[in-house]
């Protein structure tokens, strides 16, 4: 089950986009996804690093996860989550 991230509708809006990427990052925890795509869009890259910072800052409590910049898909990004690993969350 892969769960999806469009952020075209809340690009502006930073504080939703905060509460957005917490929310699916959430879900994908309780219901032990395999993956979350999040789709930030190409436009001038602003809302991807923001995005990158949002995971980077989840990356330490969350070390069962591993992240994904498609280079033939610039305008998303993919979490993925191994939750198999002893001792992981």
């Amino acid at each position: 089950m892969k769960l999806t991230l469009d952020l075209h509708d809340i690009y502006n809006r930073g504080s939703e986009i905060e509460k957005e990427l917490q929310r699916i990052f959430d879900e994908a925890i309780a219901k032990k996804a395999p993956m979350i795509e999040i789709i930030p869009g190409k436009g001038s890259g602003q809302l991807k690093k923001h995005v990158l910072r949002f995971l980077d800052k989840k990356r330490p409590s969350t070390k069962n996860m591993r992240i994904e910049k498609p280079s033939k898909n610039f305008g998303t990004i993919k979490v993925h989550f191994n939750w198999n690993e002893p001792g992981r969350r």
